[in-house]
């Protein structure tokens, strides 16, 4: 029986033949730099829809990473956390306005700076293990003696 993480390579490796041409190859690259800068990266396929059949690939490590959805003119990495991740290179081109996610469009014949990509994958990574060991807070039971006038 297969693990899910190996059915749904199986199902993106699908999804990346059944797009061929430019995009597909554009996928496949970006999840293989993925893989390159996290070997624990565990994919999944989700939100399959009558619009979308195929569903999107989504990256994990200790929470989403990064999704690729893919657009007639365009491939996105969509990075979940991306608002709070350093981007010294300049990667992110969309999705700028938000308080959480930030994303990059590649679009045929662009160039994608592979080191800088890896560095954005792994600081997401570590951001992601971070925000796991953070140990969660109670609230502070009231001392019994504090006692409410009615």
């Amino acid at each position: 029986m297969k693990k899910p993480e190996e059915s749904a390579s199986a199902s993106i490796d699908e999804k990346v033949k059944e797009l061929g041409e430019w995009r597909g190859k554009t996928l496949s690259r970006l999840r293989t730099l993925i893989k390159q800068a996290d070997p624990e990266v565990v994919e999944e396929l989700k939100w399959r829809k009558l619009s979308n059949p195929a569903g999107v690939p989504v990256w994990y490590h200790d929470g989403i990473i990064c999704t690729g959805e893919t657009y007639m003119n365009h491939v996105r990495l969509t990075f979940a956390k991306g608002a709070s991740l350093k981007d010294p290179s300049g990667l992110f081109n969309s999705s700028l306005g938000g308080n959480t996610r930030r994303a990059i469009d590649i679009h045929e014949g662009d160039k994608v700076d592979e080191a800088a990509l890896k560095d954005l994958i792994r600081a997401a990574v570590a951001l992601n293990v971070k925000g796991k060991s953070k140990p969660k807070t109670k609230p502070k039971p009231r001392p019994a003696s504090s006692k409410r006038a009615d």
